[in-house]
């Protein structure tokens, strides 16, 4: 089947696929937006406790969806994964270490004589709560604001030094967040995953004063969220950005290059709606009605949030657009077409993709399984196994 594709539609089902991951790892973040409230929504000891332990049945979803969505940006658009990760190293550091010591604070946090405390982990899942949404909205903006780097193939030839792309500075991706654009969607991001975060807090723990309270901070919360957002979205749409020449390839900055893919692409300009109006929805749910359709909420969101951050990569990636522009060469920006893997890479991956429905339903699964009981303080006294 996949045999007879042409690579240029191989490589558009590689990056709606890629598109696909990047969303539903926005959406999982929610583990981290919970960790940042860990003290602000727990007063006590015990209700930390279930704080800890609604967040520690999920976390491992978002460090797999992290991890896939990591591999298959490398397998399908190697150009990408050696120029970013290879020229933008300290960002990327800065990302991957908050999600170590995650994993650390929550195989030891309930440890007995554990060596440094509960309270060390969790300000490890306060610290990765923090930066690593922080971050990630921050480079994922950079799709849009561009990047320091060249490249040029013909260093291919060259024995004594082959490399390809060069980064440009001494900060190697840490000059991201110079850029207030990038911090922009990187508070937005932050803000958004401790809105979700609370719905989650909502609909998988029963006690009415953390309920009381996440509907508290759900307020407050989303505020800033939508003052970040909308900051970002609005430069997006009236800001230069970079397009691809169809008849020779050269890149040039279009004016309002962003409206223009939103209106020339009605369905994924349905899409991004479609997507605000569901977290908006999602978030007046939650605040305005009772604890049923409150704790139903995060459906809502989440749902919403999935569509929106697709609806972005779709920009990022389709209609001329250069998904990785590159401020130092322009024409040294990446797009889908001249990053990808070869046609018989994209078509043995692409077979293997046909295992994601049921990795999906799987998931979906375990996530009901697990909270198929919503968890109160005596299930904390009587659980055997903790986090």
């Amino acid at each position: 089947m996949f045999e007879t594709w042409t690579i240029a539609s191989l490589q558009e089902y590689w990056w709606i696929i890629i598109s696909i991951l990047g969303s539903l790892l926005v959406f999982l973040m929610f583990v981290q937006g919970g960790q940042t409230l860990i003290y602000t929504i727990g007063k006590t000891e015990m209700e930390r406790k279930m704080l800890v332990n609604s967040l520690g049945r999920k976390w491992e979803f978002t460090f797999t969806t992290l991890v896939t969505f990591g591999g298959a940006f490398f397998a399908a658009f190697p150009l990408f994964y050696s120029t970013s990760f290879g020229g933008a190293y300290w960002a990327w550091m800065a990302i991957l270490f908050p999600f170590i010591i995650q994993a650390i604070a929550y195989e030891f946090h309930s440890k007995p004589n554990n060596l440094l405390g509960h309270k060390t982990y969790e300000w490890f899942l306060i610290i990765n709560g923090l930066l690593g949404t922080v971050l990630i909205g921050t480079v994922v903006s950079t799709f849009f604001t561009g990047s320091e780097f060249i490249i040029n193939k013909s260093s291919l030839t060259n024995v004594i030094d082959p490399a390809i792309s060069r980064w440009q500075g001494s900060a190697h991706g840490l000059e991201a967040v110079l850029n207030w654009r990038n911090v922009s969607l990187g508070l937005a991001v932050f803000f958004l995953a401790r809105i979700l975060g609370l719905q989650y807090f909502m609909n998988t723990i029963n006690d009415p004063i953390i309920l009381q309270r996440s509907k508290k901070q759900l307020f407050i919360n989303s505020i800033p969220f939508l003052v970040f957002f909308l900051t970002w979205v609005i430069a997006l749409i009236i800001k230069p950005g970079f397009t691809v020449n169809p008849k020779d390839g050269m890149v040039f900055m279009e004016t309002r290059k962003y409206f223009h893919s939103l209106v020339q692409m009605p369905l994924v300009f349905l899409i991004f709606g479609a997507g605000i109006s569901f977290v908006l929805l999602g978030i007046s749910l939650s605040l305005l009605t009772f604890e049923k359709n409150a704790a139903n909420g995060i459906w809502y969101s989440g749902a919403g949030t999935i569509l929106t951050v697709f609806a972005l990569f779709l920009i990022a990636g389709f209609n001329d657009s250069t998904y990785y522009p590159s401020r130092s060469d322009p024409n040294s920006s990446l797009t889908i077409h001249n990053s990808s893997s070869s046609h018989y890479t994209l078509v043995v991956m692409s077979y293997v993709s046909l295992l994601i429905p049921f990795v999906i339903a799987y998931i979906w699964f375990a996530w009901k399984s697990i909270n198929n009981k919503r968890i109160d303080e005596e299930e904390m006294r009587t659980e055997g196994h903790t986090y």
